[in-house]
């Protein structure tokens, strides 16, 4: 009898860790440290990978900024030729002169990495040093090969 109540016990613990949980998935909100922060990332930016555009105006890309329920989605692409950058993700946290980004940044450079795609996910930081009228991204080191990328946001 102690064994069956044992499996009885085994097989309602189970059959309740298993069971979904009627509350909803709520992803983090950003969170703003700076109001003034927050206001200069919202809206349309200029971007680019120093490796496409070389600081070339015209081949800097457009990328968006908006807020959805609470949070700070940042999305763009610059692509000439068959070289692009992708950025998908939120600002997980504003502050005066930086940002935490979470989410992925693919690089494709034709002589760079075999000519391969270089992704990055998770945690990066871009920010605003000296007097600079951008964000860079502070990881710059590519994880795909030896040299540095300079991924630059600029402001409006």
């Amino acid at each position: 009898m102690r064994g069956l109540f044992l499996l009885l016990t085994l097989t309602f613990c189970s059959l309740s860790a298993n069971a979904q949980d009627p509350t909803p998935n709520v992803a983090p909100k950003t969170q703003v440290n700076s109001a003034r922060g927050r206001s200069q990332l919202l809206g349309k930016h200029k971007f680019q990978l120093h490796w496409i555009s070389w600081n070339r105006w015209k081949d800097f890309a457009d990328l968006t900024i908006v807020e959805r329920q609470g949070k700070l989605m940042i999305k763009g692409r610059q692509q000439k030729g068959g070289d692009y950058l992708e950025i998908d993700g939120f600002a997980s946290q504003i502050e005066d002169q930086q940002f935490t980004f979470e989410g992925t940044i693919i690089t494709r450079v034709s002589y760079k990495n075999n000519g391969n795609p270089c992704r990055r996910d998770g945690t990066m930081i871009f920010k605003i040093t000296g007097k600079r009228r951008y964000w860079r991204l502070q990881e710059m080191r590519s994880p795909c090969d030896e040299t540095t990328d300079y991924v630059d946001i600029f402001l409006r």
